[in-house]
C-alpha cells in the first residue's frame, strides 16, 4: 500500500529537516470565550490530501506503486495498515453522522468495515464455487482456488474508476444471475432429477404456483412467492455491491493486490497441471466458467432438439392404418388405461415402503384371482422423473419420447396416433377420460382422441381436497362409474383415468370406504381432517418415504376394488405409475422405472402377450423385461392385431 494512503505520513528520516516557518509578528487577537463544540469539518487537511493521493495513485502505474510500497515498508512511522487505511478513505466519503461516529468509536469502525469487506469476499466465493446438484454439496467444494476470482481481480484492477465500477455492478449482476439459476437447478435436480431448461421450463412456475395454492392455501401460496421475489432480488443487489466493494479495495491497494493476484494465478496453474486434488476435489477450479459453459451447450442442445424432433413426430409407422385394421383383437371390451400418480419402482423395492406395497400387490392379485381376472406385469422406463407427470402420460400413449416441454408442446399440436385415440379412430369404442387433476380448460384431449373429457369441475366432488389432490382416488373411480361406465351403452368404453391421490406431498391420504357410503364426497371431511399435515410429513425422510407408501397402497386398492366390484368378463384394464417420486423418497441413484400391469377376465387377452415374458400377477419381478415407455404403443397395437401402415 502507498504511504500516500495513510493520514499521518511517515517523515523521510534522510532528508534534512524544513526549517519552522517565521510567525507573523502580531498573532490574531482570539475570542476570549470559544465555543463549546466546533462545527465538524466534512474533511480535514490530512483527509483532503489523502484524498488527493489516493486518486494520484489509483491512476499510477504499477510499477509506481511497488515503488512507493517499498518506500512504506522502509518507513520508521507507519502508524496504520490496510485495513485502517481503509477505514479511513470509506470514512473520508461516508456521510458526515457515519463519519463521526466512526471517529468516536474507530475500533469498532475497523471492525465493521474487516467484517463486511470480509463477508463480501465470502459471498462472491460462494457464488463463484457454488454447484447445482444437492449431492455435490461439501465443505471441499469451497476451499478450492477459483480461476474466474483471478481472472476477475486482474481485469478490475488495470480498469480507469468509471469503467471499474461499471465492470464490477454487471459482474455482480451476473454472479447474482449464476447462483438464482444454480438454486433452480438444485430445486429441478431434487424434484424432477434434471437441471433447470433456461428455453423451456419457465413455464413450469405457472404450475409451482398452483401446486403451493392447492397444498397451502392462496395466502400460503402468495407468501412463498413474495419470499422468493424478495430473495432473487437480495442476491442481485447484494452480489453486485459486494463485486463493487471487492473491487476498490483492489483499486486502493494495487501494488498488493498485484502481486497477490500474480500468486494465486501461478498456484492455480501449477495445481491445474498437476492435478492437485483436496478431499477428493480439484483444488484448482473452473466452475462458474464451466457452469457457463454447460448452459450454453444445453441451450444449443434444445433449440436443435426441437427442429430434429419435429420430423420425427411426423413419422408414424400406424398413421394410415385403416380403422378395421386397428386392435382388432379387443373389439367389445371395455378397455381401462389408468396412471397412478407416482407410482414407481422404489415403492416396490424400497426396504421403508416395499413391505406395505408388495403385500397389498399380493392382496389384490389374490382378490382378482378370486374374482376370475388374472394380470401380467413388468417395467417401463419413463420419460420424466419426481413430477411432469404429462410428459409421463404423452409418451406412453404416444410412442415417442416426450422427456421436455417443447417436445410435448409439438407433438400434442399435432396428429400423432395415439393409443388411445387408435380406439377412437376405429368407431367402435366411445373414448372418455376422468381427469380429477385438471382445473382448468383442457385442449389436449382432442390430441389423445377423447370424446369426453371429466375434469375437476364436472366429476360433482362435494367434499374437501387432499393436499394437492382435488379429490380421493374412490371418489373419482365412483364418479366414473356413475357418469360412464354404469350406463346402458351401445359402444363398448375405452377411458383413460388419472388418479391423483398419491401426488406428493403424500399427506393427508385418504381411506378406502365402503362404496355406497361415496355419495358425493361429503363423507370424506372427517377423514381429510384426521389425516397428517403435509408440513409434519414431507420434509422428514423416513415418514415421507412410509406417508408414500401408504399413498400408493391406497391408490392401488381403491382402483382393484373398482375392478373387482364392477368389471365384467369383458373389462380389460392397464394400469402403470408415469414416474419415480421424487428423490427424497426413490433416492439420488434411483432410476426412472415404473411397474405396469395388464388385468383381464378373458385369458385371451393375456394370452397374446405371452410372448413379452413378464411376471404373472399385479407385482413385476426383477428379471421381468424393462422396456423404453414410448416402445409400448406399438408393441400393445401389435400385440392385439394391428396392421402397420407408415
Amino acid at each position: 500500500m502507498s504511504s500516500t494512503t495513510n493520514s499521518h505520513p511517515s517523515p523521510d528520516l534522510d532528508r534534512t529537516p524544513p526549517k519552522e516557518p517565521e510567525l507573523p509578528e502580531t498573532a490574531p487577537e482570539l475570542p476570549e470565550t470559544a465555543p463549546e463544540t466546533a462545527p465538524e469539518a466534512d474533511s480535514t487537511p490530512t483527509e483532503a490530501a489523502s484524498d488527493a493521493d489516493t486518486a494520484a495513485d489509483e491512476n499510477a502505474p504499477v510499477g509506481a506503486d511497488a515503488a512507493a510500497d517499498a518506500d512504506q515498508d522502509a518507513s520508521a512511522d507507519v502508524t496504520t495498515d490496510a485495513d485502517a487505511s481503509l477505514g479511513a478513505e470509506e470514512t473520508a466519503e461516508a456521510p458526515p453522522a457515519v463519519r463521526g461516529w466512526r471517529a468516536k468509536h474507530p475500533g469498532a469502525a475497523r471492525s465493521v468495515t474487516c467484517t463486511v469487506t470480509s463477508l463480501a469476499a465470502v459471498l462472491v466465493l460462494f457464488a463463484l464455487l457454488m454447484p447445482n446438484e444437492p449431492d455435490r454439496f461439501r465443505p471441499a467444494v469451497f476451499l478450492r482456488l477459483p480461476v474466474e476470482a483471478i481472472f476477475g481481480a486482474a481485469v478490475l484492477m488495470v480498469l480507469p474508476k468509471t469503467l471499474r465500477l461499471i465492470t464490477a455492478v454487471l459482474a455482480g449482476l451476473s454472479l447474482g444471475a449464476m447462483t438464482v439459476l444454480n438454486l433452480l437447478d438444485l430445486g429441478f435436480n431434487e424434484f424432477l432429477g434434471r437441471g433447470f431448461n433456461v428455453v423451456l421450463d419457465w413455464v413450469l412456475f405457472d404450475d409451482a404456483r398452483t401446486y403451493l395454492e392447492d397444498s397451502m392455501g392462496k395466502a400460503g401460496a402468495v407468501g412463498v412467492v413474495i419470499a422468493v421475489i424478495a430473495l432473487v432480488i437480495a442476491v442481485f443487489a447484494l452480489m453486485a455491491l459486494s463485486v463493487v466493494r471487492l473491487a476498490n479495495l483492489l483499486a486502493r491497494h494495487s501494488g498488493r493486490a498485484t502481486r497477490a493476484t500474480l500468486v494465486a494465478g501461478t498456484v492455480w496453474v501449477a495445481c491445474s497441471a498437476l492435478g492437485v486434488q483436496f478431499a477428493g476435489v480439484q483444488f484448482a477450479a473452473r466452475s462458474t466458467a464451466g457452469a457457463v459453459q454447460n448452459r450454453v451447450d444445453r441451450v444449443q442442445a434444445t433449440l436443435k432438439d426441437e427442429a430434429e424432433f419435429a420430423k420425427i413426430a411426423k413419422k408414424d409407422a400406424f398413421a394410415k392404418t385403416p380403422p378395421d385394421q386397428l386392435v382388432p383383437d379387443l373389439r367389445g371390451k371395455d378397455v381401462i388405461f389408468a396412471f397412478i400418480e407416482s407410482y414407481g419402482r422404489s415403492a416396490i423395492e424400497d426396504p421403508v415402503t416395499a413391505p406395505g406395497v408388495d403385500a397389498t400387490l399380493d392382496d389384490k392379485t389374490a382378490a382378482l384371482t378370486k374374482a376370475g381376472y388374472a394380470a401380467r406385469s413388468g417395467w417401463l422406463t419413463s420419460a420424466t422423473y419426481g413430477g411432469s407427470s404429462w410428459l409421463g402420460h404423452s409418451t406412453f400413449l404416444s410412442g415417442l419420447w416426450i422427456s421436455n416441454q417443447a417436445r410435448y408442446r409439438t407433438v400434442t399440436a399435432g396428429e400423432h396416433l395415439t393409443l388411445t385415440g387408435a380406439f377412437q379412430r376405429t368407431g367402435d369404442w366411445r373414448t372418455v377420460g376422468i381427469m380429477p387433476g385438471v382445473q382448468k380448460n383442457w385442449p389436449e384431449g382432442k390430441f389423445y382422441g377423447l370424446d369426453n373429457v371429466y375434469d375437476s369441475r364436472e366429476l360433482g366432488y362435494k367434499g374437501p381436497k387432499f393436499s394437492w389432490s382435488t379429490m380421493p382416488d374412490q371418489y373419482a373411480l365412483s364418479a366414473y362409474q356413475r357418469l360412464e361406465h354404469g350406463k346402458k351403452r351401445d359402444k363398448p368404453l375405452m377411458s383413460e383415468i388419472i388418479l391423483t391421490s398419491s401426488h406428493q406431498p403424500w399427506a393427508p391420504i385418504p381411506k378406502t370406504i365402503p362404496w355406497d357410503e361415496v355419495g358425493d364426497g361429503s363423507v370424506y371431511e372427517d377423514i381429510q381432517k384426521d389425516g397428517k399435515k403435509a408440513s409434519d410429513v414431507f420434509y422428514d425422510s423416513t415418514k415421507v418415504k412410509e406417508e408414500y407408501g401408504r399413498s400408493i397402497e391406497y391408490s392401488v386398492t381403491s382402483l382393484i376394488d373398482y375392478v373387482v366390484k364392477y368389471g365384467d368378463k369383458n373389462t380389460v384394464l392397464v394400469f402403470l405409475g408415469d414416474h419415480q417420486p421424487l428423490a427424497r423418497v426413490s433416492g439420488d441413484d434411483a432410476d426412472r422405472d415404473v411397474p405396469i400391469s395388464i388385468v383381464a377376465h378373458d385369458k385371451s387377452v393375456l394370452d397374446r402377450i405371452d410372448g413379452w415374458n413378464w411376471t404373472e400377477g399385479l407385482k413385476p419381478d426383477d428379471t421381468a423385461p424393462v422396456w423404453r415407455m414410448d416402445s409400448f404403443r406399438d408393441r400393445f397395437l401389435t400385440a392385439y392385431g394391428s396392421t402397420p401402415h407408415p
